[in-house]
Parts: C-alpha cells; structure tokens; sequence
C-alpha cells in the first residue's frame, strides 16, 4: 500500500511539473526528485500549497567534487599514510584536482527533506546552485519558517547562499571563521588555530602549527573469516594478528 502511494505521488510530480524536473526517482522506497533552481522556489510552493507537504525537516549542503573518489581503497593491512593522496583536504594537488575536474550536474547543491503529516509521505528535493564559485539558490523561509536555520548551517558549513534570507550569517563556526570546513577542499587539519595569550590577556587567532598527517584508519586482515569464499576444510590457515 506504501509502495503504491509513492508510485502515485512520483507520477503526480512528473505530471505537475514537467519543465521543472531534471530527474526523479523512486529507489529504496523513498522519492528523490531533482528541481531546476529556477524553478525551485515555485516548486517548492506547491509542494506545500498542493501536495500537502507541510513540514521542512531538514536542508543538507552537499559538496558533490570528486563524488565517490576515496583514498582509503586498500585490500591490504597497513598503517601507512593514505593509499592514493587525491582526495581533495590531503594536498594542494589534491585541492587543484577536486576544483578543476569536471562534474556533471554542478559542485554544490542543497537537499531538501520534507514531510507531509497529513499524507504520511516524504520527499527529497535536490537543487544544483548553477556557480561552482558563487553557490546561490532562493530561500524557502517564507514557505518554511524552519528553514531560517538549516540555511544557515548550509550557508556557514558549504557557502552555499540562500537568496532572500532574512538573515544569512554563519550559526556553528566562530566570530572571524574563514572558509567553509565542510567543503571537500578545506583542510582536514583547518585553517587556524586559537590559544588564550597570558600577555596580552585575550583569545589570539595563529596560522595552524599542526603537521597534516592522514593516517589510515581502516586496517583489513588477511583472515579466512572475513573472506566471501571460505577456505576448503583442510587448508592452511591465516593467522589473525
């Protein structure tokens, strides 16, 4: 019955805004639906308006460079650096990679997760900013007034700016906090570092001294146990360390 709701509610979508959609889907019981962000603030509209969906939960900023790259890929134990250095906060090279390598939709964009009470459904909206460099997409804080702070955080965390909030400054990081941490080329060991100065009897603000070292966390033992293919009885084993 859930599964023929969502079928219902995904064909409704695709019928209501045809020159609006980029890509919708339904996977893994939950609809994801892909906004122009031209569009997005008239969509979004009628999403409350006429499909009932009354509740914003939740705007998560994604920073979609090098989007399912990892540097952790190994089949062996080792507690060595990271196996191959490309994933962007590791080194310049990894920072020149991550912004200049081609994606397809844009670098940034903002996922919405919304709820409608009175149907029991939930719906995921995914809006590209069209600048890579200047990440914009509108505000919903006039259809949402939950949507003040989740902008925000977006806004603080990516640099992604929401046209038409009332008041866009940061809300988690520091007074003075430069950059965007959670942006997939900001160093992983930060900018900045803060200490209380006895001499001058206040907080300073120093270029950070710590040494960037990215270890690797995972460690895959040569086991039999955790082989897919077991094994035959009689066979050597491999001691675990």
């Amino acid at each position: 019955m859930a599964d023929d709701a969502l079928h219902s509610l995904l064909e409704s979508l695709q019928t209501r805004f045809p020159d609006a959609l980029l890509d919708s889907k339904l996977e893994r019981h939950e609809i994801t639906i892909e906004v122009k962000a031209d569009k997005a603030h008239e969509v979004f509209l009628a999403l409350r308006d006429e499909f009932q969906f009354e509740q914003l939960i939740d705007i998560a900023g994604v920073d979609y460079s090098l989007y399912g790259v990892s540097e952790w890929a190994t089949g062996e134990a080792s507690f060595s650096r990271g196996v191959t250095e490309r994933t962007v906060g590791r080194s310049a090279l990894a920072v020149k990679k991550a912004t200049e390598e081609p994606r397809g939709r844009g670098r940034f964009a903002a996922v919405y997760h919304i709820l409608s009470m009175s149907r029991n459904l939930r719906l995921r909206v995914r809006v590209f900013a069209p600048d890579d460099e200047l990440p914009i997409v509108d505000s919903v804080v006039d259809i949402w007034a939950s949507a003040n702070w989740v902008e925000r955080e977006a806004f603080d965390l990516f640099g992604i700016a929401f046209a038409g909030h009332p008041d866009l400054r940061r809300i988690l990081t520091d007074y003075g906090f430069i950059g965007h941490p959670f942006r997939k080329d900001f160093p992983l060991i930060g900018t900045v570092e803060m200490r209380y100065d006895p001499e001058r009897k206040r907080v300073v603000y120093e270029p950070v001294s710590i040494e960037a070292r990215v270890l690797e966390p995972r460690v895959i033992r040569q086991d039999h146990r955790y082989t897919l293919n077991p094994q035959p009885a009689g066979a050597a084993k491999v001691e675990s360390r």
